[in-house]
């Protein structure tokens, strides 16, 4: 007979708590609810990883060792990953690095790190998923496509639900809008209301609207009827609670000028009442920029030293991997299945420790391979939503194997 367990899903960031997930002698069954990546997610590896050191298979004692023989003697040793760790390891990883004195850096820091950093550092107000379901009339997603990214996001939380002050939901109560380059699928479900842009035009949309909330006759390089414009102005005016949604079209696309952003929020707020929720795509991603915000003052990108952290572009994973980086721990990341080839072989040039519950591309390139439980499934812990509230996570399956946390604990205890 199985058990029943319900579920927080560590399929994406927003970790839904509603899957039942149907269990007997240490194998699902079944799973309801999810979508298809946390079903993805919640069957686990298709390939358990071995501990391995030089591509032999040792004991998870002399992998661990070895992980310890390397970061100790490495000159510029980088601690990287972390979006699918729990709080626990990547709090134990940033003791790692300061008991090393080396770089520490996560996916955030070519993605949402720049918006958790402005939330942060109070630039930019933010808000709830349960505010955005119980109040919003106006959702922007902008350089976001969640009914692919984030499947259950529209449905669970934003655009589909009836809320305490939407009560006649979507039909009546809210107007989704979709700034991109593309008609994606969410773009498709705001009809109208979709307003496509080139590639790489955001700021300028953005500094149009601006004039346009200011009441000045705005001006584009490119083909959109100013009077749609307009109109969306009044629209963002008029709203009672309204949120934009910044996903990775957009953060790429204004990096370099994320107050603009800022600047934006505060117009909208003087005129309604506007926050703001980065698309985070990792489960814990956004937990990382707030663990090390706690230690350091500081997201991501940051160099431990005898004198204390200090932070900047150079400290940037590929930044570290074009420089002086002479041995690697990778955990919570597959980076070669995601850096640019030039960055992989440098990777693969130095030592390389990954510390993962399955088998992937980078194993393959790995020095050593410590595996560890997988977080949420046979390990629990906290984690922080896309909106950053915090999240208990339970495990529902047995396992005899070390977390993350544990093996880094390990670690930390061979070098002292």
């Amino acid at each position: 007979m199985s058990d029943i367990t319900t579920w927080i899903c560590t399929g994406c960031a927003l970790l839904c708590e509603d899957i039942q997930v149907y269990a007997a002698n240490g194998r699902v069954e079944k799973v309801e609810h999810a979508c298809m990546m946390g079903k993805s997610r919640v069957t686990g590896c298709k390939h358990i990883a071995k501990p391995m050191v030089d591509h032999t298979e040792v004991t998870i004692d002399k992998a661990i060792s070895k992980a310890a023989h390397i970061l100790k003697n490495a000159d510029n040793p980088v601690l990287y990953g972390w979006g699918n760790s729990t709080s626990q390891a990547q709090i134990a990883g940033i003791e790692l690095a300061r008991v090393l004195n080396a770089v520490i850096d996560s996916t955030s820091s070519f993605c949402q790190g720049i918006t958790i950093n402005e939330i942060l550092q109070g630039q930019m107000p933010s808000c709830t998923l349960e505010d955005v379901r119980e109040k919003a009339d106006v959702i922007l997603y902008w350089g976001a496509d969640p009914m692919s990214s984030h499947p259950r996001h529209l449905s669970k939380y934003s655009y589909f639900p009836r809320g305490d002050m939407r009560q006649h939901g979507y039909e009546e109560d809210r107007k989704a809008i979709a700034i991109d380059v593309r008609q994606s699928r969410t773009a498709r479900i705001c009809k109208d209301m979709f307003y496509r842009i080139p590639p790489g035009s955001d700021l300028e949309f953005m500094k149009a609207l601006l004039d346009a909330l200011d009441g000045k006759v705005p001006k584009l390089s490119f083909d959109l009827d100013i009077k749609r414009l307009l109109e969306l102005a009044t629209l963002l005016k008029q709203c009672e609670f309204g949120v934009i949604f910044a996903g990775l079209g957009l953060v790429y696309s204004i990096k370099e000028d994320i107050q603009i952003l800022s600047g934006l929020i505060s117009k909208l707020n003087e005129l309604s009442n506007f926050s703001l929720i980065p698309m985070v795509g990792h489960f814990n991603m956004r937990g990382f920029n707030h663990n090390l915000f706690n230690e350091t003052g500081y997201i991501h990108r940051v160099k431990f030293t005898d004198k204390g952290p200090v932070s900047g572009i150079e400290f940037s994973i590929i930044e570290q991997l074009k420089g002086n980086a002479d041995a690697i721990l990778i955990i919570g990341s597959d980076p070669l299945a995601s850096l640019p080839g030039a960055l992989s072989k440098r990777i693969e040039d130095i030592p390389l420790i990954l510390i993962d519950p399955c088998e992937n591309l980078t194993t393959k390139a790995a020095d050593v391979t410590i595996p560890c439980k997988a977080s949420g499934i046979e390990e629990g812990g906290t984690a922080y939503r896309m909106d950053g509230e915090i999240i208990e996570l339970s495990p529902f399956v047995q396992s005899k194997g070390m977390s993350d946390e544990m093996i880094i604990q390990r670690i930390i205890k061979e070098i002292n």
